[in-house]
Formats: structure tokens, sequence, C-alpha cells
């Protein structure tokens, strides 16, 4: 069996995440050791698949009938449902437009065509406001995102919140750039596990490692818990148009 927590982790926070990982592993004992993927939707889609991590837009577009949910991470984000997220949408620091609304037609950095939070969610708060963004560059991931903005390669970009916390925390260049919107919140990136695997075993020993934590390291990975979000409620949530890149 194969195991990897790959979307939030960063040097700063390994030995959290190594803890944590140790206490899944003392809740049950099927739990394989932590592996780094080299190609995620491989890794996602794999038989032995035992637990990974992936975004909704992904799960909702390709992966949910390859993959059995286990449970949404409870990120402790004030003001929005527990189990949800949201975008953050950044802007240059010295950027003059102080409004949303100002950046019709501004150019946008996104992770990947396939992301929730760098694609979906500022096309779509975008369009609640009346307003176009232009995609001009896919850069891989979000901190290479937020550095093209902050290097002037483009004007906006989407950032998962809990990443943009961890950025914010660990990254001093942030303080190049600020906040200028959020999206609306959506269901948080689901632990998933291969169809047909123990998922209720699973979800126990999660939620097991996660009440066991520390507060530091709770705080540290911005975990609090695990809760129970259907399938249907990522379904529910409409697939962007792919976005159009320039060549």
């Amino acid at each position: 069996m194969i195991a990897s927590l790959p979307m939030y982790a960063r040097p700063e926070t390994a030995a959290a995440q190594e803890r944590f990982w140790d206490l899944v592993r003392a809740a049950d004992g099927q739990a394989p050791a932590l592996t780094q993927p080299s190609d995620l939707w491989q890794h996602w889609e794999a038989p032995d698949l035992y637990l990974s991590q992936t975004c909704g837009l992904p799960f909702r577009a390709r992966l949910h009938s390859k993959v059995d949910l286990i449970g949404s991470p409870d990120h402790g984000i004030a003001g929005i449902p527990s189990g949800h997220y949201h975008s953050v949408l950044v802007v240059r620091a010295d950027d003059s437009r102080d409004d949303f609304a100002a950046f019709h037609g501004a150019s946008l950095a996104l992770n990947d065509r396939l992301s929730q939070s760098g694609w979906a969610a500022p096309l779509a708060h975008a369009s609640q406001s009346g307003i176009r963004l232009t995609p001009v560059l896919q850069t891989g991931s979000h901190v290479a995102s937020a550095r093209a903005v902050a290097h002037g390669r483009a004007d906006i970009a989407g950032i998962d919140v809990v990443t943009w916390t961890l950025m914010t925390r660990h990254d001093r260049w942030t303080d190049d750039l600020r906040v200028i919107a959020k999206t609306a919140p959506t269901p948080a990136l689901p632990f998933v596990t291969a169809r047909g695997r123990d998922a209720a075993t699973i979800r126990a020993g999660l939620s097991h490692a996660i009440a066991a934590l520390d507060a530091d390291d709770r705080d540290a990975l911005c975990l609090h818990g695990l809760v129970h979000i259907p399938a249907r409620d990522y379904r529910a949530i409409p697939i962007p148009p792919a976005p159009q890149l320039p060549n």
C-alpha cells in the first residue's frame, strides 16, 4: 500500500507531519509509511492507495469514480463552515488598484488547469463580480503563482488560503503581496483512498491522530479536525472551462 500527504507539504512542517503520521500508524497498524509521489495522477489512481489528499476539482472532474472519500479536513478558518476553505486573490502590495473590480482584464497566474483554488474559484469570483481575468501562465504551484505576481509576471493569482497561511509564516517575500479579495467557501481538499478499501477504518485512524496532535503541531499543519462532506457536495460545484493560455 502507498500513502502520501502532498498538498500542503513544506520543509518547515515536515517534522510535524511525521509526528502526525506516527499517530496515524499507531491508530491503524495497516497504515504504510509516507512516500512523496513523483506523479500525482498515477498516485491518486493507484489500486493500492491507502491515503492521499487531492484538490476538489480533480476529484469531481476525474477521480470521483476511482477513489472513495475518507473525509475533509477542518482547517479552523474563522467565518466559514467546518471542512471548507477558500482562495485569497493576491496582488502586488504596491499595485495602485484598491478594489477587485478594478482588475477587469488583469493577467492571472494559475497553478494548474485543474485547480479549484487557483483557477475555478478565481474564475467564479470574477464572473460574480462582473469582471474578466485573463490567464497568462500556468506555474505548477501556488508558491510559483504568488512569485509570478510578486515579480510582475502577472497581476493577480488565486491562492489556497491554507497555502497562503503557511507562505505568510515562512516566506518573507510575501510582504510584497496583499490580499485584494476572498472567494466563496467550497469543500476543503478531501482525503481519499482506493475504491473498495476500508475507508471507515482509515477515517477513524485519521480522526484519532488529529485529536492526539499537540496544539503546536495542529497549528503548524493547520489541521484541527476531520468532517464528513458527501461526494455530491463536491460534484455539485460546476467544472470550469479550461483556461485559454497563450502559446
